[in-house]
This record gives C-alpha cells, sequence and structure tokens, in this order.
C-alpha cells in the first residue's frame, strides 16, 4: 500500500496569491478602517482625553488640597506657638506682678514695724519717764515722813537709821497690801 501524498492542492492554493481576492480584503480593511475612524476612534479618543482631563483635574484638585491643608497646618502651627509665646508672656507678667506686690507688701510691713517700733520706744520712754517721777515724788514723800519724824525726835545716827529703816518696811507693806 502506498501512502496517501499531502501535497495536493489545498496546500498549493494556501501559499498562492490570488489578486482579485487581495484587492477585495484591501478594500474591506480600508473601509472598515475609514468607519472606524470616523466613528469609533473619534469617540474613543474623545472619551479618553475626557477621562485623562478629568483624572488630571482630580489631581490637580488633590495638590490643590493638600497646599490648603499645609497652608492651614502650617497657620495652625503658628498660632499655637503664638499661643505658647502669649501664655509665656502672660506667666512671666503674673510673676513679675507677684514679685512687685510681694515686695511693695514687705515694704509696708516693714515701714509699719518701724512705726510700731517708734511708737513702743515713746511709750516705753514716757512710762520710764512716769516711773521715774513717781519714784522721785515718793523717795521725796519718804525723805519728808522721815525728816518730819527725825524732827520731831532727836536721836542718834544709829537710831535714825533704823528709824528710816522701820518708815521703810512700813512703806513697803503697805505697798504690798495695796497691790
Amino acid at each position: 500500500m502506498a501512502a496517501p501524498q499531502e501535497t495536493g492542492p489545498a496546500w498549493d492554493s494556501l501559499f498562492s496569491v490570488n489578486l482579485g481576492l487581495a484587492f477585495w480584503t484591501l478594500l474591506t480593511f480600508l473601509t472598515l478602517l475609514f468607519i472606524l475612524g470616523k466613528y469609533a476612534w473619534g469617540p474613543l479618543l474623545g472619551a479618553l482625553d475626557k477621562r485623562e482631563k478629568g483624572i488630571q483635574g482630580n489631581i490637580d484638585d488633590a495638590k490643590r488640597q493638600r497646599d490648603e491643608a499645609e497652608a492651614l497646618l502650617a497657620e495652625y502651627r503658628e498660632q499655637l506657638a503664638e499661643g505658647r509665646r502669649q501664655a509665656q508672656a502672660m506667666v512671666a507678667e503674673g510673676r513679675e506682678a507677684a514679685d512687685a506686690l510681694r515686695k511693695e507688701l514687705e515694704a509696708k510691713a516693714r515701714e509699719e514695724t518701724q512705726v510700731m517700733l517708734a511708737n513702743a520706744r515713746r511709750e516705753i520712754t514716757r512710762e520710764r519717764e512716769a516711773a521715774v517721777e513717781a519714784v522721785r515724788r515718793e523717795s521725796v514723800d519718804v525723805a519728808l515722813a522721815v525728816a518730819s519724824r527725825l524732827l520731831s525726835e532727836r536721836l542718834d545716827s544709829q537710831r535714825d537709821r533704823q528709824l528710816a529703816m522701820d518708815y521703810i518696811d512700813d512703806l513697803s507693806d503697805s505697798e504690798g497690801a495695796l497691790a
């Protein structure tokens, strides 16, 4: 048995050029290309351009919003820093006012203390002078009383001393009874 040959007419027609078929294929391709260019590619390219512009607009909006957010953040940070500066200034001002008030109160207290001390010294001096005057008066009274007793009795010096001592003892006893 002999094998059939595979190089038949179908295989040869596959690689052979048919001018009529090529013409009609080229005409169909160009017609299709024209129709697609006029009705499909224009709207497709327009839609792609529109989509590209929309995406670019969204990107531009996002950049603009990011720039605005950065500007707001910078403004917020500046306001925060200003607030901190003002708070520190207020605290410093409060400290200065407290120090000034403390110094003023200390000065006033010193002044009042000086006035009180001066008044107390004057009072002490006056009381001392009054006490000295009272002692003088009392001494004069004692001396007069002793002298009157001495004059009423003529005694010797030992007796004079004893009489003065007795009189002073009588006076101290009477003062103790009064106190």
